[in-house]
């Protein structure tokens, strides 16, 4: 059975799910601001600076309310770091596994940091990077995670992601400004500390001759069993131990629980097989709006999930034989028409939607579960198809 990921259902209880159009993406500004103000807090006790990853979210429309806690983006190329440079407030720290020579210079102008992913680019392009006066740091990795999926460990022996920890050695540690790290994914304090035990003998003594050190993303800090005390001791001593300014790069932590994927019952059927479940076909598609579902894999959590009842499997509408949500228990038989509201659908969704199929993309909204006032911001047409094509 697949582990299901997410379930606070926060204050989405009180939303009106035939309010909005479906398929439709739903941010609680309210739970967005409380991530935020954890962040925040976190910022002031700690000087931690605190950069938003865009891979994981990047709605525009709230680019202003996340530019008022954090100091800024962390992006992956040159259209993320367009865009940060564009919407955010603050910092732009831009990563690539690999820069292309007829990007980077654009790149560089619209950064602070370029990190380099190898000797090879940190070589090309290390000269660029300096004319345009920005500073300039190198990804290491450890050779050591906890995260147990491959698909998501970015720092196995083989892995394409930063120079091994013993490489260090080769670069001109006078060169570059910062090192950068990213051993986790959605995890707990614990990984971390273990991560720089393992490399803290290579980096604290160049520490001296860097002006930062980052962290990468994957800390789980707004959830509820976070362990903020240890990771706030932690960033203390480690800002200490190095004279380094410290930098985290969450994604998921932003929008945690924030916004939910709200679709439709569109057909509901039982095959004329005892064996064969209940099926449920909805305007949600695991393939064409949800991915990690069929990539992680994962089950996601359903708002109001029944504990016994029913069991339902819910299908997108795609070709895609292998389009399938998740199988869950309803109290009473789904109804053509009837609302489902998928949990934690903020990060890694939003950003991966796709037309496959010819499907249409949800709609995106804004809700403010303070005052239950509703905002849509984008609701996408046949023409957004057409134009991709």
């Amino acid at each position: 059975m697949l582990q299901t990921m997410g379930g606070n259902p926060r204050n989405f209880n009180e939303l009106d799910l035939y309010s909005l159009p479906s398929p439709c993406f739903v941010i609680d500004k309210k739970a967005l601001r409380s991530n935020l103000e954890v962040l925040k807090k976190l910022k002031f006790e700690t000087n931690v600076k605190i950069l938003i990853a865009l891979k994981a979210f990047s709605t525009l429309s709230l680019a202003p309310l996340i530019s008022e806690y954090l100091d800024g983006c962390c992006s992956s190329g040159l259209y993320e770091t367009k865009l940060a440079a564009k919407y955010f407030s603050g910092e732009v720290s831009t990563f690539s596994p690999a820069f292309k020579s007829s990007e980077f210079e654009e790149i560089a102008s619209l950064s602070n940091h370029v990190i380099f992913n190898s000797l090879n680019q940190f070589n090309n392009f290390y000269n660029i990077a300096k004319r345009s006066k920005k500073e300039v740091g190198i990804r290491v990795n450890p050779l050591y995670s906890e995260v147990t999926n491959p698909k998501y460990n970015s720092a196995g022996v083989c892995s394409r992601l930063g120079i091994h920890i013993n490489d260090l050695k080769k670069i001109d540690i006078d060169k570059i400004d910062g090192i950068h790290f990213h051993t986790l994914c959605e995890q707990n304090f614990q990984p971390l500390q273990n991560t720089w035990d393992q490399i803290k003998n290579t980096i604290i003594p160049l520490s001296k001759k860097l002006k930062w050190i980052n962290l990468g993303g994957g800390h789980h800090i707004t959830r509820e069993d976070y362990e903020l005390g240890q990771l706030k001791s932690f960033l203390k001593k480690l800002s200490v131990e190095t004279n380094c300014q410290i930098y985290i790069e969450p994604g998921e932590a932003v929008v945690l629980d924030s916004g939910v994927l709200i679709g439709e019952i569109v057909d509901f059927f039982k095959p004329n097989n005892r064996l064969s479940p209940y099926i449920a076909i909805t305007d949600i598609s695991a393939t064409s709006h949800i991915p990690d579902v069929l990539e992680a894999p994962y089950r996601p959590a359903l708002l109001n999930e029944a504990r016994e009842g029913y069991e339902v499997v819910l299908g997108g509408p795609s070709c895609l034989a292998g389009d399938v949500i998740g199988k869950y228990k309803f109290k009473n038989l789904p109804l053509i028409g009837d609302r489902i509201a998928l949990l934690d659908q903020a990060h890694y969704t939003i950003v991966k939607t796709s037309f496959f199929n010819g499907i249409k993309l949800p709609s995106i909204a804004l809700w403010d579960s303070e005052t239950d006032n509703i905002d849509i911001i984008k609701q996408f047409s046949y023409k957004d198809f057409e134009d991709k094509l």
